[in-house]
């Protein structure tokens, strides 16, 4: 009966979530402030578990720019999408990018992108 039970909780442990991986950055300067395309993999499963978004951040933190990701993206990754308009103080030569998932939060370590006009 107890090999049962030890099968009954292994059965209802939590999956491990993994954080939303960025693949690759294309920063571009544009007459409107700054370009960012960024493109991520992650193993959305649906509604439940998806990556939801990414940060533009300077290295000590401050947030330049959020993308929200509305929906899953199940069948199509990995996927890239962008955000125009980041306006980068005098002075920052790079920034970091954050992945978010909608389970686990932000990713704790981020992608250096240094900065070329």
């Amino acid at each position: 009966m107890y090999k049962y039970l030890t099968a009954l909780c292994v059965l209802t442990l939590p999956a491990l979530a993994e954080d939303p991986t960025i693949d690759s950055v294309k920063a571009v300067q544009t007459g409107s402030g700054w370009r960012f395309d960024v493109t991520i993999s992650h193993p959305d499963t649906g509604w439940d578990h998806y990556a939801d978004g990414w940060d533009v951040r300077t290295t000590d933190g401050t947030s330049l720019g959020l993308r929200v990701l509305h929906h899953p993206h199940v069948n199509e990754q990995p996927f890239t999408r962008s955000i125009s308009g980041i306006d980068i103080p005098a002075g920052i030569d790079r920034v970091m990018i954050y992945s978010r998932c909608n389970e686990t939060g932000w990713s704790d370590d981020g992608t250096e992108v240094i900065l070329t006009e």
